[in-house]
């Protein structure tokens, strides 16, 4: 499965060919350094550890500093496996990879909402707004009565909202710009604008 890392830098729009507007996420992807090669003889799994984002080599901790040593390769701030093969260390992963069509996933880490009540984070209806009923947006009775007499696991409560591990699947590429490492994915994708996304081709 061929991926990259890369930047969502924002949304807007572009004009397809039959002159329909289509929403599209720009994605700066690349160019991602490979850090190290992983074998079937030493690691018994294939894949290739990538790097963007490079760093100073003082704002590491010594055994990460000591993989980019021994790889001969520039120090670099976010890492990520991919099951790849046939690339060796010191080469780059660009956008070039990509072409018009295909289908990707996209993960990257959702906005954070901080702490919200059920009717944001669990869409509950609320009680009576009017007539004094001061129930509103509360979210009412939660637990059961003589079985089993306690509030079930996984019951739907207020609580921390956002800043999760989320991945959308089948996303179009609308657009690829080799010359800017730009993708145009077509509809949203996770994460406010600046977060940094894992892009994987579907097969």
């Amino acid at each position: 499965m061929m991926g990259i890392l890369g930047r969502k830098l924002g949304m807007t729009q572009i004009f397809m060919e039959d002159g329909k507007v289509c929403p599209v996420t720009v994605v700066e992807a690349g160019p991602c350094c490979v850090i190290q090669v992983k074998t079937l003889d030493n690691d018994g799994y294939e894949a290739i550890k990538v790097g963007l984002l490079e760093v100073e080599e003082k704002k590491l901790k010594k055994p990460l500093a000591g993989v980019f040593k021994k790889a001969g390769v520039k120090p670099y701030r976010i890492l990520k496996e991919f099951p790849m093969s046939g690339l060796k260390v010191g080469e780059l992963l660009t956008v070039e990879r990509f072409s018009k069509g295909d289908r990707v996933s996209v993960t990257g880490i959702s906005k954070g909402k901080g702490f919200q009540g059920v009717v944001k984070r669990y869409h509950y209806a609320g009680g009576p707004a009017s007539h004094g009923s001061m129930f509103n947006r509360a979210p009412g009775s939660i637990g059961s009565s003589s079985f089993p007499s306690r509030v079930w696991k996984n019951k739907g409560l207020p609580g921390h909202m956002g800043s999760e591990r989320v991945i959308v699947k089948n996303l179009k590429i609308v657009d690829v710009r080799t010359d800017q490492n730009l993708l145009l994915i077509k509809g949203a994708v996770p994460g406010a604008k600046g977060t940094y996304l894992e892009i994987r081709k579907e097969d």
